[in-house]
């Protein structure tokens, strides 16, 4: 079959299974528009109020259903609007194609209107990027682009296509799915290694981060937990790929992490890292985390090991192949006493004492998980709010937790809960957001009115740019230098302009009844909850401490 560019594009997509994309048009992709309009029936095209929630909606929907996201844009100002969300997916391990269409061949290089180099753009943020110079190469290249995106450890791939290569004809015909390369697995002393080490680990510590929440690989890590009698922490991107509930886990660890993981990371004598990547927000002081312990890190990225922290033992490969190949050379164990230590190290810790009057970040997390239930997605922006949500919110299931880690992109969020939605259209998303980050895309409104996406969107608003003030408190004397978020909007009318319904909560007292309305719409709602401006994020661990140096109460403003 003889097709234009513009149309193997559309094949393609369709032979890889994309049903969904998400985008915006403008003069250079004009061609590939108007293929997505003679093939509505084939493709369902989101189109977003800008492109970079289209590229946050492209990944919410990757870290929802596991299948690749997919954004389209224009050259120029489109293409660089999509590079925050690139970078989002790079950093969190995301599967995302983003395909922009450039000025025409011969115009390159020319400074012509809205022509910008994105492959170079985006080469340190993206596994791999192309521009197309011949339509016969375009097939291909789309194919390979979906191979490496979902190959290995997942991330973004950029295919930049020039205008007259969507014009341009070709030969196109269906092809079987690419193989993926080689498949790489732990050699049999590496593996032999670290069975030793475990077995002769008097306190040993399961790190489980994001690797195990995308390959599924939660049940594994409690089988190995349960028949070792280990703990388990949580890094910020692991949450829901193990129960924050079970009796082993002992929460979040890192900067924000409860006393009971950092004080059990810190005197641990083994620490079996799963699918995490020892980020700074993690061993807070590289040179003082785990001093006295022998580390295991099992990962499918081998530029991971060893990067951060000294590793006795790489394990690379697929986390369930490693992890099944470890049930199946270890013994089970008892770690008793290991095991009361932690469950002390939890009991003893309270949470922070709630203010009159004031709603406090523990009891609204506690009240939307009562109405959300166990298979809810919550996706969040990036603040005080998001560490709130990852310290009390209960999740137990994989992919129902979605917010930016690596990057910490504010305004993530809100498209990331259009793509979490799109996705699963039977499922409840529940936005949960800042007023400094919502603003930032909160024109999404007008996407999710526009499709009647049922997302309840739930604005923590405490007036201020909560973290940076939390720090300027701490660390720089109280002086609240441009964190005042004394303006608008009023998030209810806003909400209303867009045909939303809106609801304020700014009490306790009132808490219950507009979260219980805006379950109850049935199609998409906004809730404005007071939070108290001087609310901190407890524990912390200050910049530069060891990670068991915790502050656990509040400073007095």
């Amino acid at each position: 079959m003889i097709y234009s560019g513009a149309r193997i594009v559309i094949e393609c997509l369709v032979e890889q299974g994309v049903d969904t994309v998400f985008g915006y048009p403008g003069g250079s992709i004009l061609n590939v528009y108007d293929e997505l309009y003679n093939n509505a029936g084939r493709i369902r095209h989101i189109l977003t109020a800008h492109e970079q929630g289209a590229a946050h909606a492209a990944d919410g929907y990757a870290r929802a259903t596991g299948r690749p996201g997919v954004v389209l844009a224009t050259s120029g100002p489109g293409a660089t609007n999509l590079v925050t969300g690139i970078a989002a997916a790079y950093m969190d391990s995301s599967p995302l194609v983003a395909i922009t269409c450039n000025v025409s061949s011969h115009l390159l290089g020319r400074d012509s209107f809205q022509e910008v180099s994105i492959t170079g753009v985006t080469m340190p943020i993206t596994k791999h990027n192309y521009i197309v110079r011949r339509v016969e190469d375009l097939a291909s290249t789309m194919r390979e682009a979906f191979a490496i995106a979902v190959s290995g450890r997942p991330g973004p791939v950029l295919v930049d296509i020039p205008k007259d290569i969507t014009v341009k004809t070709a030969h196109w015909e269906p092809a079987p799915a690419l193989e993926a390369g080689p498949r790489r697995f732990p050699s049999e002393a590496e593996l032999a290694e670290a069975v030793r080490l475990i077995c002769e680990a008097e306190r040993p510590l399961i790190l489980s981060g994001g690797g195990v929440v995308g390959t599924g690989s939660g049940t594994r890590v409690a089988a190995l937990a349960d028949a070792l009698d280990i703990p388990v922490a949580l890094t910020l991107m692991g949450h829901g790929g193990f129960p924050s509930r079970h009796p082993r886990c002992t929460g979040m660890v890192g900067m924000h992490g409860t006393r009971a993981s950092n004080l059990a990371a810190h005197r641990a004598d083994l620490i079996l890292a799963v699918g995490a990547r020892f980020s700074d927000r993690v061993i807070c002081d590289a040179a003082r985390f785990a001093q006295d312990a022998r580390v295991i890190h099992l990962d499918i990225d081998p530029a991971e090991i060893g990067k951060n922290v000294y590793c006795d033992v790489g394990l690379v490969g697929e986390l369930p192949e490693v992890l099944d190949a470890l049930l199946d050379r270890l013994p089970r164990a008892t770690r008793a006493a290991w095991m009361a230590e932690v469950e002390a190290w939890k009991a003893g810790t309270p949470r922070p004492p709630r203010s009159p009057g004031k709603i406090a970040p523990d009891q609204l997390m506690e009240e939307v998980a009562r109405r959300a239930g166990e298979e809810a997605i919550i996706t969040t922006e990036v603040g005080q709010h998001q560490m709130w949500t990852a310290q009390y919110y209960p999740f137990s299931r994989p992919r129902t937790f979605i917010s930016s880690g690596g990057l910490g992109a504010m305004g993530f969020g809100t498209g990331a809960a259009i793509g979490a939605q799109v996705g699963n259209p039977g499922r409840r998303v529940v936005h949960i957001a800042g007023d400094g980050s919502f603003r930032m895309n909160c024109a999404e409104l007008a996407t999710i009115s526009h499709y009647r996406l049922p997302i309840v969107i739930i604005v923590a608003n405490n007036g201020v740019l909560g973290m940076v003030r939390q720090w300027q408190k701490l660390f720089y004397e109280g002086r609240f230098s441009e964190t005042m978020m004394d303006r608008g909007p009023d998030f209810v009318k806003l909400a209303e302009a867009y045909g939303i319904p809106g609801f304020s909560a700014q009490s306790p007292e009132e808490l219950g009844a507009a979260l219980d309305a805006a379950f109850a719409v049935g199609g998409p709602a906004l809730i404005d909850c007071g939070i108290g401006r001087d609310e901190e994020v407890l524990p912390i661990v200050p910049p530069g401490k060891h990670i068991a140096d915790q502050v656990l109460e509040a400073v007095s403003p």
